[in-house]
């Protein structure tokens, strides 16, 4: 066995032993990334690959859970306030002219950037004639962010993420203390849409003026990146804006040559053809 708990060989098995029980393909994914969620889930739930091959043939919940465990992506309110400091002063000056406004978070999670986007809507005036589309290729997540329920402690970091991004309220505002917990307002939540996609095997479905797509490339391959940079694409209204991870690559996208750079440290891109 590797550091991880399991080879490199077993993985590959483990890839087409999904891909033939659930349909659900991870071989798009980025290999060191996969082998370290399937080592945490292993030591999570105290079993070996045996163990674990035997258990997903049994099919129903435990696929389930498996899957949704390996998609899930850490994510936080306001993650990287420069950018959304950028987004505030660049980028929604711009969006002001259209009379409505599509919007699309890819890999949302559990929803904190959603939210983030509607509460920077809400300060620039521009939330009531915004649509958020917030996907992910988990529902539990989603379920997460549809409810708008957030653990009180995380609040409190997020914050001073969004002070620090230029927010003009308190976040607060924002939300109600509910037993013990954060609940976004109604307010916030009305123009929000969670639902299900999978970036690597889903096609367009919209046509939009704002994507988020941050921090989700970097687990996939050089292959599938170029499949959804494509499908990110096709899915951009002209003049659209695409925003990726600090950490991820615009390089080699397929892509480059319709696409203006409006801040390459922070992967900021306007359409223009």
């Amino acid at each position: 066995m590797t550091v991880t708990g399991i080879e490199t060989n077993d993985l590959e098995v483990l890839i087409s032993h999904i891909r033939h029980i659930s349909g659900f393909d991870f071989s798009g994914y980025s290999r060191p990334s996969l082998l370290r969620r399937v080592s945490r889930y292993m030591t999570k739930h105290a079993v070996d690959f045996t163990e674990l091959l035997g258990g997903l043939s049994e099919g129903g919940s435990v696929v389930y859970d498996f899957i949704q465990e390996l998609t899930v992506n850490y994510t936080e309110m306001f993650r990287d306030v420069d950018f959304f400091l950028r987004v505030r002063g660049t980028i929604f000056p711009y969006l002001e002219s259209y009379p409505t406004l599509r919007i699309w978070t890819a890999g949302c999670a559990s929803g904190e950037e959603p939210y983030s986007v509607g509460i920077l809507l809400k300060e620039a005036g521009l939330y009531d004639r915004s649509f958020i589309y917030a996907t992910d290729i988990s529902n539990r997540v989603l379920n997460t962010g549809r409810e708008g329920i957030f653990n009180m402690n995380k609040m409190r970091g997020f914050s001073e993420n969004y002070l620090l991004s230029g927010g003009t309220h308190s976040l607060s505002d924002y939300y109600r203390v509910l037993y013990g917990k954060a609940v976004m307002i109604p307010e916030l939540r009305k123009n929000i849409v969670f639902s299900i996609h999978d970036l690597t095997g889903d096609g367009v479905f919209n046509e939009f003026h704002l994507i988020f797509c941050r921090n989700v490339l970097i687990y996939f391959t050089l292959e599938q990146r170029r499949q959804v940079f494509l499908n990110l694409y096709k899915s951009l209204a002209i003049f659209g804006f695409l925003c990726i991870g600090k950490r991820e690559s615009f390089k080699n996208s397929g892509i480059e040559e319709h696409f203006k750079i409006i801040d390459s440290k922070l992967n900021i891109y306007q359409k223009i053809s």
